[in-house]
């Protein structure tokens, strides 16, 4: 298996506020924005190869209920695989922080928390996504 991109998922309570440092003062473009009730809920941004991603504390309770009620600390990190049945086989003994999920941005999703408590998110996508 290739691992092929690794992308920090922070949480904040509100994604407005950081937008100015990064797309005003740093020049990232958002490439993704998922509205969460009247806000900014989930936001991808980038610039050149460098690729961040922010999820308000309330999306992540309403996407993946689990992880609200285990401490919200650490980075979660999104990490892009080539070959997602080859990792799941690799984490097999590791208990999944929800079952294994296609999302409805194309990607194939294995949640876990590793031995630090910190979430990994790996997923695959399909050739040319």
């Amino acid at each position: 298996m290739n691992m092929q991109r690794l992308t920090p998922v922070l949480t904040v309570d509100a994604i407005e506020p950081v937008l100015e440092f990064w797309v005003d003062r740093l020049g990232f473009k958002k490439t993704t924005e998922v509205p969460h009730e009247d806000r900014i809920g989930f936001v991808v941004l980038e610039r050149d190869s460098v690729q961040i991603m922010y999820q308000t504390a309330a999306s992540i309770a309403e996407d993946i209920p689990p992880l609200a009620k285990g401490p919200q600390r650490g980075t979660f990190l999104y990490l892009v695989v080539d070959d997602l049945d080859a990792v799941a086989t690799a984490l097999r003994s590791v208990k999944p922080v929800i079952p294994r999920r296609k999302t409805f941005y194309g990607a194939d999703e294995l949640i876990v928390r590793e031995p630090g408590g910190n979430v990994v998110t790996f997923a695959q996508f399909a050739s040319g996504s």
